[in-house]
């Protein structure tokens, strides 16, 4: 072959490698986000006192109930409270002052070390949906969640660029027992995605066998020294502490793993119908749960929770999007930075049975609603319908499409000399245009957030390619997304360890399905 015939040769394979570089599927992962922007206070000082005020009364003269937990009352009773029967009763400034020795922010640390995230401060952390029974998608329909819908839904988080952390539960696959299924949920974390990822909390040993599978994953000395986990404790409201999420707790900050100690709250039911009223009641169940699991761990990172909605007086049902959710979601928020610890609510919340325009409405409402709150870590990004029953495919790619505008949102309004953009108008003057200028030009593929499930084509374009809505676009997105995942790499000898020890945790005990 002649020398020129070597050089075309070389050329034609450097373009075909570009070109498949080009069509190959492309894993982007945006980094946590850090706001630029100034939070919403709605609350002022003298309405912050005040709530202070009455929340440590009510931890001095009400008090907390923990159930069935008498180490817990042993630890409380050591700690100078009032311990009669399960009823906990704080000296005022107890709480507050114990709460103190939990970190104002922490890193949670992810296989892939370029996905760590800084949890607290300006930053907000965005994770999946957590909890629902059932799944939703356009082929089946409603129906009970699998742990293969489960698989699929970490592959989606893990595809999905603006969303930093894998989350937990995403689904409840229960076509697995009840005492067995976290295995298998805490291995498709680690092996089909390489983000941060949440622990088991349905049971003390499955928040250990958590510990144990992260100890495999990264080592055990450096989950020794740093936070792997992150793990939902709800608080039974109003003010009563089970030993199951108690125990849990109790595990985790023990291992120096991070909690996040988070009320459940439908206003009306579990809290007061009034905003002040169900902020007093937040802030003395955190106090009191924070203090606990500074008590095991002085130290232990905690993330104070606030999940908060109202009732729809006519059926009971639990509603979203609503303005007094709003009201409570900012309250606590501060009383959060002024307690110095992380924040954690929010999410992609609806009522809607399908993602449509009431799930648009309200989940555009919270999510907007958390970006100003000064939420730091966000459960339910993406995927939730229904109240939270339902996971649902094509919602969570909508959601997590969305979450881009939060991203651009954060980042606040430029003024350096690209921002003020003075030579593109002296470039253009009077009566032109700016698609031609240079500083279009320089600026055109990162100007704007661009979404890529929505349809902006023209109404012809549209109807040809069959006039799909945006659940029909966003199913599309779900299976191109799928077609493409490429499970990152993990080491062949970690991965067999983890998959030797849940089969051996499996084998131990019969399968329960109550």
């Amino acid at each position: 072959m002649t020398e020129a015939g070597t050089q075309r040769r070389s050329r034609g394979g450097g373009g075909a490698a570009r070109r498949a570089e080009r069509t190959a599927p492309r894993i982007e992962a945006a980094r946590f986000i850090t706001r630029n922007i100034p939070d919403f206070d709605i609350l002022n000082e003298e309405a912050l006192q005040v709530i202070e005020y009455n929340a440590e009364t009510v931890l001095e003269e009400i008090g907390v109930s923990f159930v069935d937990n008498p180490a817990a009352l042993e630890r409380w009773r050591a700690a100078g409270a009032d311990v009669r029967g399960e009823r906990v009763r704080l000296p005022r400034g107890l709480a507050r002052t114990l709460c103190a020795t939990a970190p104002a922010s922490f890193t949670q640390h992810a296989r892939n070390p370029a996905r760590n995230v800084e949890i607290g401060g300006r930053n907000l952390v965005l994770a999946p949906v957590y909890g629902p029974p059932f799944v939703r998608d356009l082929d089946g329909g409603r129906r009970y969640a699998t742990i293969e819908d489960f698989r699929n839904f970490v592959r989606l988080g893990y595809m999905s660029k603006w969303m930093h952390h894998s989350g937990g539960t995403v689904c409840e696959p229960t076509d697995i027992a009840v005492n067995k299924r976290h295995l298998d949920m805490m291995l498709a974390h680690m092996e089909l995605s390489d983000k941060p990822f949440m622990g088991s909390v349905t049971e003390p040993s499955r928040a250990q066998d958590s510990v144990r599978m992260a100890e495999i994953l990264f080592g055990a000395d450096f989950v020794a020294q740093n936070c792997v986990m992150t793990s939902l404790i709800n608080i039974n409201s109003p003010l009563t502490f089970d030993a199951t999420m108690m125990g849990a707790l109790e595990v985790y900050a023990a291992a120096g793993q991070a909690c996040i100690v988070s009320p459940f709250i439908v206003g009306g039911a579990m809290a007061p119908v009034t905003v002040a009223g169900t902020l007093t009641q937040v802030l003395a169940e955190v106090m009191a749960g924070v203090a606990y699991a500074q008590l095991i761990r002085p130290g232990a990172p905690v993330i104070m929770g606030a999940f908060v909605t109202s009732i729809d007086m006519n059926s009971g049902a639990p509603t979203f999007g609503t303005p007094e959710a709003a009201q409570i979601t900012y309250g606590a928020g501060q009383l959060a930075r002024r307690l110095g610890l992380p924040y954690r609510s929010g999410g992609a919340f609806c009522g809607s049975k399908l993602p449509d325009a009431q799930a648009g409405y309200e989940t555009a409402n919270s999510l907007n609603m958390a970006l100003l709150a000064g939420v730091n870590f966000m459960l339910h990004s993406a995927g939730w319908l229904e109240g939270g029953l339902v996971a649902s495919f094509e919602k969570f790619v909508l959601d997590a499409d969305q979450l881009g505008a939060l991203h651009h949102l954060a980042q606040g309004v430029q003024v350096d000399d690209n921002g003020q953009a003075m030579d593109a108008i002296r470039e253009v003057g009077p009566g032109g245009h700016y698609l031609g200028c240079a500083h279009t030009h320089a600026n055109f593929k990162s100007a704007f957030w661009r979404s890529e499930v929505l349809d902006y084509k023209p109404f012809e374009t549209w109807a040809e390619e069959g006039a799909r809505d945006s659940a029909q676009l966003a199913g599309a997105r779900v299976r191109k997304m799928l077609a493409d995942y490429q499970a990152p790499a993990l080491d062949p000898g970690i991965r067999e360890a983890l998959m030797t020890f849940a089969a051996e945790r499996k084998a131990a005990e019969p399968d329960a399905f109550g």
